[in-house]
Formats: C-alpha cells, sequence, structure tokens
C-alpha cells in the first residue's frame, strides 16, 4: 500500500474542516454583531435622557445575586481547568517533526507560543477581573472577545495536527477546542442576558427619576414691584452765616487804605 503524499493529507483534511470552519465563523460573526448591537444599546440608554447616577467602574454599583456569581464561578474554573490542560498538550507537540514545509512549520511554532503566552499572561488577568466585579460587562466582553481569538488560532493548530501529526494530539488539542467552545457559547449568552438586565434597569431609573420630578411642586413665580413714582422734592433749607470770632477785625478795602502824614519840613532861610 503506497502512503499518501503530506500535500494529499493536507487537501483532504482541508476539504473536511474548512466548510465547518466557514460555518462557525459565520455563526460567530452574527453572535458578534448582536453582542456589539447589545452593548451599544446599553451604553446608548446610560447616555441619554436626565442623569442617571452611575455604578462605580468596578461594577459593584448594586448586590450581584448568588445565581449569577455561582454561574460565574462555574465559567472561569472551567476555563481554568481548560487552560492548564491546552497548554500541557501543547507542549506535547512535535511540529518540528511534521510532514510539512519549513514555512508552514513555522507558522505554527509561532501559533503555539502565541497561546500559550496569552493562557500565562492575559487570560489570568482577565478572571481575576472578573471575579473581583461578576457583573461588569465591559470586562465579560474582553474576555469574550479573547476566547474568540483563542478558538482561531488554537482551531489552524488543530488542523496542522489533523494533517500533520499524531492523532493522540489531535484528540486532546479537539477536546480542548471543544472546551473552549462550549465556556465561549455560555460566555455569550451571559452577556447576552447582563445585557437585558442593564437595560431593563435603566428605563426602570428613567421612569423613577420622571415620577420623583413630577411629585416635586413647582415653585411660584416671584413678583417684582417696581415704584416709578417720584417722591416730592423737599424745600432747599438756607443756611445761617456762622457768627464772628471775638477780636476779628475787617481788613479795609483796597485801595482805601490812607497814605501815612507826610511830616512837615521846615523851609530853609532864605
Amino acid at each position: 500500500m503506497v502512503e499518501d503524499s503530506p500535500d494529499k493529507r493536507w487537501s483532504a483534511a482541508c476539504s473536511i474542516l474548512v466548510p465547518e470552519r466557514a460555518s462557525s465563523n459565520m455563526k460567530r460573526n452574527l453572535l458578534r454583531l448582536s453582542l456589539i448591537s447589545f452593548l451599544c444599546t446599553v451604553a446608548a440608554l446610560g447616555q441619554s435622557g436626565p442623569a442617571i447616577s452611575a455604578a462605580p467602574a468596578g461594577g459593584q454599583g448594586q448586590p450581584v445575586s448568588y445565581a449569577s456569581v455561582t454561574q460565574l464561578n462555574g465559567l472561569l474554573s472551567q476555563l481554568e481547568s481548560t487552560s492548564k490542560d491546552t497548554q500541557a498538550d501543547l507542549v506535547k507537540l512535535r511540529i518540528e517533526h511534521w510532514k510539512a514545509d519549513s514555512a508552514y512549520k513555522r507558522q505554527a511554532l509561532g501559533n503555539v507560543d502565541s497561546i500559550q503566552r496569552n493562557l500565562q499572561g492575559a487570560l489570568p488577568e482577565m478572571l481575576a477581573q472578573l471575579r473581583s466585579a461578576p457583573e461588569d460587562l465591559p470586562a465579560t466582553f474582553k474576555l469574550y472577545r479573547n476566547l474568540d481569538a483563542l478558538y482561531d488560532v488554537l482551531g489552524s493548530v488543530v488542523e496542522g495536527a489533523g494533517a500533520f501529526g499524531s492523532k493522540d494530539d489531535l484528540q486532546a488539542l479537539s477536546n480542548d477546542l471543544s472546551s473552549f467552545e462550549g465556556t465561549r457559547k455560555q460566555l455569550a449568552e451571559r452577556i447576552e442576558n447582563l445585557s437585558s438586565a442593564k437595560e431593563a434597569e435603566i428605563v426602570r431609573l428613567r421612569t423613577d427619576l420622571k415620577t420623583a420630578q413630577a411629585a416635586v411642586p413647582a415653585e411660584p413665580p416671584k413678583k417684582i414691584v417696581v415704584d416709578d413714582t417720584e417722591p416730592p422734592k423737599k424745600p432747599a433749607v438756607k443756611k445761617k452765616p456762622a457768627p464772628k470770632k471775638p477780636g476779628d477785625t475787617t481788613k479795609p478795602a483796597t485801595g482805601q487804605q490812607q497814605a501815612p502824614a507826610q511830616q512837615a519840613t521846615p523851609s530853609k532861610p532864605q
């Protein structure tokens, strides 16, 4: 029996996987658009209309129900378990032994390195953020987008393992991919439920605000009285001259001063 060439094996694998991936990508894109639409609706309702006091940035403005926290803890625990299994399965891969060209193997190694860095660094930070704020919509959507990217990159590695790797590698990575997909779907449903709850809460707050504003009595308008009548003029009072002080003498008028008497000079004898 003649063994098929790597190119034929790759073509056969792609012919099976590509239609499924295309259909899955289309569904994910539709889901992504619907989630973005929900978030935009909530944001628009929160910014329009009368001012409403917003919850703190951590999403802890109101107490979170026990059922919501329990659901989230289950999702996060499942993600942590899947992350550990995926990291262990990726370490077992022997991509350098795949019967593929060097360019494809370099790309596969780069994808594996990217997945490992995400699972060891970015994902734990997102899980910790959600644990501190279980119903924070932006943090929940951030985790969903990260899982969406992980699914795409891990899916390409699974395709390569199916075409060039062993059956054990393919089975292990396929299980990891299915687990990520299941968690991502549950997270998408949670985002939809949270968005609907936030929208209903905003509508209720607006109604309460309008009711409170209508119950406050309006203040009567203030009247301003303008008196434009002129008051009667008082008669002018003449001031009495001030009395003279004793010893005060009046100065003679100018030009009326008398010249001093001239002394008669005796005439000289002739």
